[in-house]
């Protein structure tokens, strides 16, 4: 096949870009053709939360990437749109993640597809976004009814997906595992680079901070008095997409200054081994959730984990084998917690891990990618048919 993939890819940081590297990677590994097409401008400033959008590390090896998509100018949407329409490749792989990019994704969709010749695909990390907006259906309308098939990750994005769309063929694959991160460090290893204590438990809340995130249920979770003599404590590595100062101020009602370490700034990919490496457990206290990369790092270190019972996050995270799925209030994880420490899981869940991580492959995904394409392509011969 040849395949050009739209979506966040070096020079951008982030999970969004390293999926889409591995991907990359992954089908070339299986003899395809393909080149990621990313953007020249992907947001513009005044509407990104972060400190920046870009990556200070090397590029990916042996990815063929070209920045050529203005998210905001239309004419460069037909230019684009027009290059892919010529190129001719049997599939246009586009991720959507958020209803801002509806219309340039869209029109580069139809665009390209005219030469009756490309199959566009899109994998859907979200659907109805985490933080809703005006407009959000609209846009994400206009982008659905521009594609021919698509893959999700998760039973709450393909309900949402049927809601606007049901008449493509669409797959539900699981997020690969994030096996790109480099070698595993043990937590002596960690905690003397990042200058902790090695007697202490680590729980860890990792990747940026959003109100969707429930940083503030584990806080409040943490400060129950059954975890106030215990040995452990909390690490938060992410930067802040918010206002930090309510974080801030609840931990000081709590008295937990000394007691949950902030790491509040972006985790580049070569640090992520040391925060995995030190955890005991991965705490991921989400409001609202689709599926989550954060689940995938962890399966990779072999990491328990303890989510909440929302979106897709316990298809993914076998509650009683490899962690916790519980209830999005602080009186469950606090309950969780407790019975993780006191009645020494540990051990027990991380060969839960290893045994579910398999089921978690880049194999499943391109196969998922390949299978929608075979089904559009019987849909066009059985219509050709007539």
């Amino acid at each position: 096949m040849k395949i050009i993939s739209i979506g966040p890819a070096y020079p951008y940081r982030g999970g969004l870009a390293s999926f889409n590297d591995r991907l990359t990677q992954q089908f070339t590994a299986e003899g395809h053709e393909i080149e990621i097409y990313t953007f020249t401008l992907q947001y513009p400033e005044f509407l990104f939360p972060g400190k920046t959008q870009y990556t200070d590390g090397p590029p990916p090896e042996k990815i063929k990437i070209t920045r050529n998509i203005n998210s905001i100018n239309p004419l460069n949407w037909i230019a684009a749109g027009l290059k892919i329409k010529r190129e001719r490749p049997d599939i246009l792989l586009i991720r959507f993640w958020l209803p801002l990019m509806g219309p340039c994704l869209g029109t580069i969709a139809r665009i390209a597809k005219s030469n009756r010749h490309t199959s566009v695909i899109c994998i859907f990390d979200n659907v109805i976004p985490h933080e809703k907006r005006p407009g959000d259906k609209a846009l994400t309308r206009y982008f659905t009814n521009s594609i021919d098939g698509a893959v999700v990750m998760s039973q709450t994005v393909l309900d949402d997906l049927m809601v606007l769309r049901k008449n493509i063929p669409i797959k539900l694959s699981p997020h690969p595992l994030f096996d790109n991160y480099g070698r595993p460090m043990t937590k002596s290893e960690a905690v003397s680079v990042l200058n902790l204590d090695p007697d202490i438990s680590y729980l860890l809340f990792f990747g940026f901070i959003r109100a969707y995130k429930g940083l503030d249920l584990l806080i409040d979770a943490f400060s129950d008095q059954r975890l106030r003599n215990k040995k452990i404590k909390l690490i938060v590595a992410g930067e802040f997409y918010e206002d930090d100062k309510p974080y801030k101020e609840q931990i000081k009602k709590y008295n937990l200054e000394s007691e949950i370490i902030f790491f509040d700034h972006f985790i580049k990919d070569s640090d992520i081994p040391l925060f995995f490496g030190l955890a005991d457990i991965v705490v991921q206290p989400y409001k609202t959730a689709t599926q989550s990369g954060v689940t995938q790092i962890a399966y990779y270190f072999e990491k328990p984990m303890l989510v909440t019972d929302v979106g897709g996050l316990s298809e993914i995270v076998t509650d009683g084998k490899c962690g916790y799925v519980v209830k999005p209030e602080p009186e469950y994880i606090t309950d969780a917690i407790v019975d993780f420490f006191d009645n020494h899981r540990k051990e027990q869940f991380e060969k839960g891990v290893k045994d579910e991580k398999e089921k978690f492959s880049w194999e499943k995904m391109t196969g998922a990618i390949l299978g929608v394409k075979k089904s559009i392509n019987g849909t066009i011969l059985q219509a050709e048919g007539g």
